[in-house]
């Protein structure tokens, strides 16, 4: 195309377009945006493929993002608005069209695509595409949620996490794509905006980003990958961050290394913008400026129902640092403001609508969808015990109030998912952590990284022998966890491969844990 034909376009129908949505949250033939001229591309815009996300029992969200040369500004095209049309189909041949529409993809964000597509059956698989032009993106798959009073027998899952791009090549995400899953349930560190030159397997496109441009080219980098990309298109995701989408180690407005808080959010706008432009989420949950809600509630049927937490954007500052203003996490063996009663990992104002959310839930299994492992890890020494304040080992009070109030409010059959350590974890989650004689209250499942390298066989003997809450912990391979849900009983089993970096790698079953519904606590599958 392009900058000629874009104008002639523009002049047409400029005064129809500003009418439009933003992001246009289409649910059905008749939400269609004005017509266009037909575009012309002179290479395939579908560059970073399609995804869809958040499956409710009437509702999916559709994502693409026209980008035929994704590393360059506005991907390449013209700062204009462009067409997009999406199909929804019962048949990949798309011969039985459910629902279909045309957006304007936005020069503002990147020109991406946000359809939210209500109005449809529950419990059923879909095909979509896009199309702009002559260009048709790849066939996605995607599925709605059961109906909420549905008696849904099974729940599959992948659990996934921290997949550095620089770290190796994605053979969990080529498995993903190859199952049959409901969603997969990615629970942070998306993109790396950091680097380790020890582990570099495949270099980034660039330095660490600070600014929008640079964030929409680090995601495209990893969008390119082709595993990731089929795992996308074969299943709908449910998404939460943590901390390497933004920077590492960061909590609320405080940065690791800069003082200026002005500075840091004016990064972590960018970044939240970036994310939102790459991710198959609702219009609604679009940022504004450096705040953006990810939070949210899911349910499966009469089966499960799912929260995805956010531990970063409302976390408090970690403790006892060397310096109040900068956030990071550091190891600690004597800290008094581990004690204090108002540091929160979610928030205050999260704690509590999670807390409601847990007390009122009528599903068989509570699934916590938050970043990284809420069992004890930290290690005794002769100094005294040693913790690393950016864990859940770095804010006991609020550990304490979230297992205090399940246990208080009589619910039973939570499962906490989680991920960010880069070690596939079964645990025990007790009132009082790593003493027997208190109740187990909770079970926990942990995912290894995808790619990310984690800590050495040495250190990690040492966690285990110091946290008998531990039943499985193995930061030695990289994979994803593979979890099922039955009225009667959970399973996972840690898929895992013990050389990521190649291409041709293949996972096999680690190991494999089970939860009895009704028995809080993780038992080894023999």
């Amino acid at each position: 195309m392009y900058r000629r034909h874009a104008l002639t376009l523009l002049s047409r129908s400029a005064a129809a377009i500003a009418l439009g949505s933003l992001f246009s949250a289409s649910s059905g033939p008749q939400a269609r945006v004005p017509a266009f001229e037909k575009p012309r591309f002179g290479t395939y815009p579908f560059t970073l493929g399609v995804a869809s996300g958040m499956p409710r029992p009437q509702s999916v969200v559709l994502w693409t993002r026209l980008a035929p040369q994704p590393y360059e500004p506005g991907g390449g095209l013209p700062e204009l608005p462009m067409p997009v049309r999406w199909e929804l189909a019962d048949d990949e041949h798309f011969g039985r069209l459910v629902q279909s529409g045309e957006v304007a993809a936005h020069p503002a964000h990147a020109h991406s695509v946000h359809v939210e597509v209500g109005g449809l059956a529950s419990g059923r698989s879909y095909f979509y595409r896009f199309i702009s032009g002559d260009a048709v993106s790849p066939i996605g798959r995607t599925r709605t949620a059961p109906a909420e009073d549905a008696p849904v027998q099974r729940l599959r899952l992948a659990l996934a996490s921290c997949q550095h791009y620089e770290q190796g090549h994605y053979a969990a995400h080529r498995e993903i794509a190859a199952r049959d899953l409901d969603f997969v349930l990615f629970v942070g560190d998306y993109i790396y905006e950091s680097s380790n030159p020890d582990y570099i397997v495949r270099p980034h496109e660039s330095g660490p980003p600070y600014r929008l441009q640079m964030f929409r080219r680090r995601h495209a980098t990893y969008k390119l990958d082709p595993h990731l990309r089929a795992a996308h298109a074969a299943h709908p995701w449910l998404l939460t961050w943590d901390d390497h989408e933004v920077e590492n180690d960061y909590a609320e407005a405080y940065s690791w290394f800069d003082h200026d808080a002005q500075s840091f959010l004016r990064r972590r706008a960018a970044a939240y913008k970036a994310y939102f432009e790459h991710m198959p989420i609702s219009p609604s949950m679009a940022p504004k400026g450096p705040s953006m809600r990810i939070h949210d509630r899911y349910v499966w049927g009469q089966l499960a129902e799912l929260w995805t937490l956010d531990a970063r954007q409302y976390r408090s500052v970690q403790a006892c640092g060397a310096d109040a203003q900068l956030a990071g996490g550091r190891l600690l063996h004597s800290c008094a403001a581990l004690d204090d009663d108002t540091r929160s990992m979610f928030g205050a104002e999260q704690e509590r609508w999670l807390a409601d959310g847990l007390a009122g839930s009528v599903r068989s299994w509570k699934l916590l969808g938050q970043s990284t492992q809420i069992s004890p890890w930290g290690v005794d020494t002769p100094l005294g015990r040693s913790v690393y304040s950016d864990s859940w080992d770095g804010y006991p009070r609020a550990r304490n109030r979230l297992l205090s109030g399940i246990a208080e409010a009589g619910v039973k059959d939570v499962l906490a998912l989680g991920g960010d350590v880069h070690r596939h974890v079964a645990a025990q989650l007790r009132l009082r952590p790593n003493d027997p004689r208190s109740p187990v209250v909770a079970s926990e499942f942990v995912t290894s990284s995808v790619t990310t390298r984690g800590l050495p066989e040495t250190v990690m003997s040492v966690i285990r022998y110091s946290n008998p809450d531990l039943a499985h912990a193995r930061s030695d391979e990289r994979g994803y966890a593979l979890i099922e849900l039955r009225p009667q009983a959970a399973r996972c089993e840690f898929r895992a491969t013990v050389s990521p970096a190649a291409q041709d790698a293949r996972l096999h079953a680690q190991a494999v844990f089970g939860v009895e519904r009704g028995r809080a606590g993780v038992q080894r599958d023999t």
